[in-house]
């Protein structure tokens, strides 16, 4: 019960983070990527305090000997650059820069109510499921020798 209750605590505090600086507005985002017009430069200011505080946090964090709702620590295995990370930052980007939207604006906005939230949510489930079927299937074709 604990766990649950701190991932609440812990994605209410980022929801309210995200509200607070505007990104659960489209616009303000849209608003960044537009340089040669209304351009926004707040998000960057945004990005990089986010990328501070988790900078500093996780030389705290990562000198315990596991996380304390876990029995260890989840890092990525692999540093490797390929197809599929350069393919899904490539969506992501395009997404986010068509609909002002990315997943951590998205589910702050669904509590604000914003509908072209509930549209982008719903269109990045059935991505994630999309995606998961084509996963499966491409690990179950043949390879060629």
């Amino acid at each position: 019960m604990r766990r649950i209750l701190m991932a609440g605590l812990i994605g209410l505090v980022f929801g309210t983070g995200i509200a607070v600086s505007g990104m659960a507005n489209p616009a303000k985002v849209l608003n960044f990527f537009d340089l040669f017009g209304t351009w926004d430069p707040s998000l960057a200011f945004v990005m990089g305090g986010a990328l501070l505080v988790t900078a500093i946090g996780y030389r705290f964090v990562l000198k315990r000997p596991a996380p304390m709702f876990e029995a260890r620590f989840h890092l990525p295995g692999s540093r490797r650059i390929d197809m599929p990370l350069i393919g899904g930052s490539a969506v992501f980007g395009i997404g986010w820069g068509i609909a002002g939207f990315c997943p951590g604006g998205a589910i702050p906005a669904l509590g604000l109510g914003e509908a072209s939230a509930f549209i982008f949510v719903g269109a990045m489930m059935a991505g994630i499921f999309a995606a998961r079927a084509l996963r499966t299937a491409m690990a179950a074709r043949p390879q060629n020798a």
